[in-house]
């Protein structure tokens, strides 16, 4: 158990930093949630919305592994500073560009190539700011709160993600699209007063005579000679990319519950939900103790909860399934950031955070593109089926390749 609750929490800067996360991550999701129910009412086509995913993660992947080696070489402050500015302008464009005077002045496809040409901008922001602040999260606490501002963060970002879908749903209907995208920029305009309340730090990574591609492939190496790391990011990776469902609740909420834009809202919001009271928990009671254990025990509890999502047909059932995957990967959230601060040493914080930040990109981005294509193909209900039935191999197989990790004790 945790004698500290509030370990974390009880730093300044890292108070700043988790708020600015929560402001975040109801920005983005809100935008997310808007756009694909926009377009899927465009186009009534999944591809559409699995597009939204393949778009941002190409140029975030193209992108991170640079992202991180300039983290772990020039002020992380700044980094993130001039990325969420580049957001915010982002989103304000997109805002003008969907405006109903503007539409009438488009034809589909501009229409559509331009909200697409915004979702890349904003995804080679985001291959800069994700593993400069990943990284810079270390830097606002001593080792031993490791663990507690993991939970926290992951809190933030749970917390953010109940709150984003909602306000996209309510506001959607009330505002529109266009007008909903007004709240996303002001959203982030408070997250970049609230980082520039913190102080740059040092960067610990003294310069090195060596070329951009040996600084990368330094943090390749080490997160492949590093199997706990490894393989809990392969695990996250191949769970979420196949198991995920997010992506398609739009063709949920409209062509199979008959709830739409407010109960997507609910949908959305129901895994975050359940993730949020579950972390409440673990900032008392540490999944740590057997760690390598847990992780499995959870993910394959996720690929469970798919497979009763994807046989559910009424509204409460799809909620509650919703709800209880949300919780058990709220577990390997914190699990997998905990591995991570306490294994990676502070020269290559960036360059591994950017590898992490391609793993869970692949699974989240290119998972959406994923789940779009597979209901495209199978249909909506067989491709979340195999989602989460290839959930539970993937474990299996994992299972077999790491029992050593068992035997592993991590200590903060």
């Amino acid at each position: 158990m945790n004698k500290d609750s509030l370990q974390a929490l009880r730093y300044p800067e890292f108070r700043y930093f988790v708020i600015s996360s929560f402001l975040i991550t109801v920005a983005q999701l809100v935008q997310e949630v808007v756009i694909g129910y926009e377009l899927y009412r465009i186009t009534h086509d999944p591809l559409a919305i699995g597009m939204i995913g393949l778009v941002e993660a190409v140029p975030f992947i193209g992108l991170s592994l640079f992202g991180g080696h300039l983290a772990d070489r020039v002020s992380k402050k700044k980094i993130i500073l001039f990325s969420v500015a580049g957001i915010v302008f982002s989103s304000l464009f997109l805002h003008f560009y969907t405006t109903e005077s503007m539409r009438a002045t488009l034809s589909p496809f501009a229409l559509l190539a331009g909200i697409y040409s915004v979702i890349f901008l904003i995804g080679v922001l985001r291959a800069f700011y994700s593993p400069a602040a990943q990284s810079l999260r270390a830097f606002l606490i001593p080792r031993e709160a490791y663990e507690n501002a993991s939970t926290w963060g992951s809190s933030a970002w749970q917390s953010g993600a109940i709150v984003g879908p909602m306000i996209a749903g309510f506001s959607y209907s009330l505002f529109g699209f266009s007008n909903t995208l007004l709240i996303v920029v002001g959203l982030i305009c408070c997250t970049f007063i609230l980082l520039s309340l913190i102080k740059d730090k040092p960067v610990t990574t003294s310069p090195k005579h060596e070329s951009i591609v040996a600084s990368l492939k330094e943090g390749v190496r080490f997160v492949y000679r590093t199997k706990i790391i490894l393989y809990s990011i392969s695990l996250d990776l191949f769970s979420v990319l196949f198991g995920g469902v997010v992506a398609i609740l739009p063709i949920f909420a409209e062509d199979i519950l008959h709830v739409g834009a407010e109960g997507l809202g609910l949908l959305r919001a129901a895994p975050s939900i359940g993730a949020v009271i579950t972390l409440v928990l673990l900032s008392r009671f540490s999944p740590m103790k057997h760690a390598w254990r847990n992780l499995l025990i959870v993910v394959a509890a996720f690929g469970v909860c798919i497979l009763v999502f994807a046989s559910s047909t009424v509204m409460w059932l799809s909620l509650a399934a919703l709800f209880f995957s949300g919780a058990f990967d709220s577990v390997s959230v914190v699990i997998r950031s905990t591995i991570l601060q306490l294994m990676t040493p502070d020269e290559l914080r960036g360059r591994v955070q950017a590898v992490n930040g391609m793993f869970l990109s692949s699974s989240n981005e290119l998972g959406a593109f994923e789940s779009g294509l597979a209901a495209k193909l199978l249909g909506t209900i067989p491709s979340v089926v195999f989602g989460g039935t290839m959930t539970l191999v993937i474990v299996a197989w994992v299972y077999t390749r790491s029992k050593e990790l068992f035997m592993i004790k991590l200590k903060s």
